[in-house]
């Protein structure tokens, strides 16, 4: 693999995806992975431990938290991400143990720190929409780099598409860098998506873009 992403999930917007437990879902952006491109289930015999994140655990509750099923025993949800994503991206010496890649998964969030630069630029959850391409300018500008954004694609006699992940993309030396993908590169991650019967895909710029409040 070549890039890692940083992805980050609307829980508001994940809720509405699929049939499911939400219960009342943080308003802020959380992590929902650290993917290596092209890459997935990498090592089926290294099987997740949670006590290995222990020292983790009120950051990992706070902004990994599993946005469908809040309720639960709630170990799942990091369980698929190691499995998945984690196995791999643990050929890089600075994730090659659980503790590890989820404690740099959230050092990255950390210094991301979408919910504030969002904020910043005046973009906030509300009932009237945006511009895509103005919320794309907004981020380019603060992190000097092009993120990959999806959206919920409008329901039947819906106008708005809704935005739903956010993903920046690093080096395999942890520096930021554009998710533009190059040929043949996105159709891995997109597996990744499906919650529900509804799918995310790369956002329009030229449909208005619901960034909701609450589940509606």
């Amino acid at each position: 693999w070549k890039k890692l992403y940083l992805a980050h999930h609307w829980p508001v917007t994940v809720c509405k995806m699929s049939a499911n437990d939400c219960q009342d879902p943080p308003e802020y952006w959380t992590i929902h992975g650290l993917w290596p491109d092209k890459a997935e289930e990498c090592n089926r015999t290294w099987h997740f431990n949670v006590s290995e994140i222990k020292d983790l655990m009120s950051d990992m509750r706070r902004y990994w938290p599993d946005v469908l099923h809040s309720s639960l025993n709630r170990t799942q949800f990091w369980k698929h991400e190691w499995d998945k994503h984690g196995t791999c991206a643990a050929t890089l010496e600075v994730l090659n143990s659980q503790k590890k890649y989820f404690g740099k998964a959230l050092e990255l969030y950390l210094h991301v720190d979408l919910n504030n630069c969002l904020l910043k630029a005046g973009i906030k959850p509300s009932s009237s929409y945006y511009q895509m391409t103005a919320i794309k300018e907004a981020l380019t500008r603060f992190y000097g780099v092009t993120p990959k954004i999806q959206c919920l694609p409008p329901e039947e006699g819906e106008k708005a598409q809704t935005i739903g992940q956010i993903e920046f993309c690093f080096t395999k030396e942890l520096q930021l860098r554009n998710c533009t993908a190059l040929e043949g590169e996105s159709a891995l991650m997109q597996a990744d998506l499906k919650l529900g019967t509804e799918e995310l895909s790369v956002c329009s710029d030229t449909l208005p873009t619901y960034y909701p409040s609450q589940v509606q």
